[in-house]
């Protein structure tokens, strides 16, 4: 789970510097953490608002993917697989996919870093482009735009509500080929282990090529993962990707699209030589195909699957091939997929609201104020474990402050008990999630919500999964105008709420 952040709070945070490692010597870029993101200028060019690339640290990807929780793995493999990819939600709303490598899968920092400033500079609309890379300590981890409408994998072999229409089936490989000509012209030509799992679907239905695939899985690790009867044969050979080898890949992702199965690529050109197109045609198409068009995608799977690399055609060639097959260029990419086009602002909560939940929306200070009294400080438990040696007079006095902040809460004397909350939290000793939510509802009765904002997110920090954390984002953000993401952040904290109740936890 990430927080929420207002642009107004980008100044609070202090700007990495770190110079690109192919940069000149007298010039070193910025990276801004992850709540100053801007947009990338080659992004512009073509019309995707996508962060700038940028170094996150590794508390902010752990807070954003609610600790690398086992609900946030989005890739198939599971937590066994050798890189896990987890969903993630930065402080400013975004969501992203991260990358999780093994343990040492890269131990020189510099290494891991110099590849992934290398990928980020690539910006393309059929990309799930690299925003950021973590090099803390032994973590290595890559982050990317993350596409919420799953991989051209599940929607091929694991559909349960349609197949996908022939249409469909002709878009996919031109934007994947329109992606990977843009990456060889960028000087990027190599991709490791391309298959139906890497095509990944954005918010509009339309495919993107996954950037995790641009860089190995590790330092010295295998570029393919995959059954050694989908794996180029020069690979074999000699343990190395060449950009022939990526044509290869594409290939067998042409047979996945034309039978909607996992076809060795040996058998499927036993089937293309013996004239026997129509078999290897997806049944769940029901004849809903041109033959003329199948035609010409089985006949460039059959040049990409030629066993010398020299035979198969090369990116500029995928382009234009299928460029003349895109049919319905004026349909909609998620009406093809039959899924719905994301929304443009989230639905306020259907379930009904705890008393917290209905003050939030009804954006009633007052009874927040009365509910946080009551509450006192039970959810603090567990957040802080102090030595003996530092119950110094300093703790004494830090716990006095709070002490008089809290008669001031209760008084409704909230400016003096933002001074008295800010002396407890200043000396940095403890950290009290209820203290930060207290000082939030405090800054707004005095009518200051980025300073809200800033105290609720700090709350979430402390403690990731406490609704009331999220429920104090979500008033501030309504009282920065900011409805839709106030709304989303409700939503949040009903849903943290109810699996807190189902464990349990009151």
């Amino acid at each position: 789970m990430g927080c929420c952040q207002s642009s107004l709070l980008s100044e609070t945070h202090s700007e990495k510097q770190h110079q690109h490692p192919q940069s000149s010597s007298t010039s070193a870029l910025n990276h801004p953490t992850p709540s100053s993101i801007g947009t990338d200028p080659a992004a512009a060019a073509t019309g995707e608002g996508v962060p700038t690339f940028s170094e996150f640290s590794f508390s902010d990807l752990k807070a954003a993917t609610n600790n690398f929780s086992s609900e946030f793995i989005v890739s198939e493999g599971g937590e066994k697989a050798p890189n896990v990819v987890y969903k993630g939600r930065l402080k400013n709303q975004r969501w992203i996919a991260v990358k999780k490598f093994t343990r040492l899968a890269w131990p020189d920092p510099k290494q891991f870093a110099d590849e992934a400033w290398v990928v980020g500079k690539l910006r393309h609309q059929r990309l799930a482009n690299l925003i950021g890379y973590s090099c803390d300590g032994d973590e290595r981890l890559l982050v990317a735009e993350y596409m919420p409408n799953d991989t051209l994998a599940k929607h091929l072999f694991h559909w349960e509500n349609q197949t996908i229409e022939w249409a469909m089936r002709l878009r996919v490989p031109l934007y994947i080929a329109e992606a990977l000509d843009y990456c060889s012209s960028e000087g990027r030509p190599l991709y490791h282990d391309l298959n139906a799992y890497r095509v990944v679907f954005d918010e509009n239905g339309d495919p993107r090529l996954s950037c995790f695939g641009l860089m190995k899985n590790s330092r010295d690790g295998k570029s393919y993962s995959t059954n050694l009867a989908y794996t180029p044969p020069e690979y074999l050979r000699n343990g190395r990707v060449t950009p022939e080898s990526v044509i290869y890949s594409f290939g067998t992702i042409l047979l996945d699209l034309l039978s909607g199965k996992h076809i060795p690529p040996s058998h499927a050109l036993d089937m293309i030589r013996g004239k026997n197109n129509i078999l290897l045609m997806d049944s769940h198409l029901e004849g809903k195909f041109s033959t003329e068009e199948a035609t010409v995608v089985v006949n460039l799977a059959s040049r990409c699957l030629q066993y010398e690399p020299r035979e198969r055609p090369n990116t500029k060639d995928l382009v234009s091939t299928l460029s003349p097959l895109n049919i319905k260029p004026d349909v909609p990419s998620h009406v093809m997929l039959g899924i719905s086009k994301q929304e443009e602002s989230p639905s306020t909560p259907q379930r009904p609201l705890s008393a917290m939940g209905e003050a939030c929306s009804r954006m009633d200070l007052t009874a927040i104020h009365q509910i946080l009294i009551m509450t006192h400080y039970r959810e603090d438990e567990g957040t802080n474990e102090l030595s003996f040696q530092e119950w110094t007079q300093q703790m004494r006095d830090m716990l006095e402050a709070r002490k008089r902040g809290d008669y001031a809460f209760r008084d409704k004397d909230f400016k003096t008990a933002i001074d008295c909350y800010s002396q407890f939290i200043d000396v940095g000793t403890m950290e009290s999630p209820t203290v930060y939510a207290r000082r939030s509802l405090c800054y707004l009765m005095c009518d200051q919500p980025d300073a809200a904002l800033r105290d609720a997110m700090q709350a979430q920090c402390v403690y990731p999964d406490w609704p009331m954390a999220f429920y104090m984002q979500s008033v501030a953000l309504a009282k920065l105008d900011m409805q839709k993401d106030a709304i989303d952040m409700l939503n949040e904290a009903v849903v943290l709420e109810e699996k807190r109740q189902k464990g349990g936890k009151g």
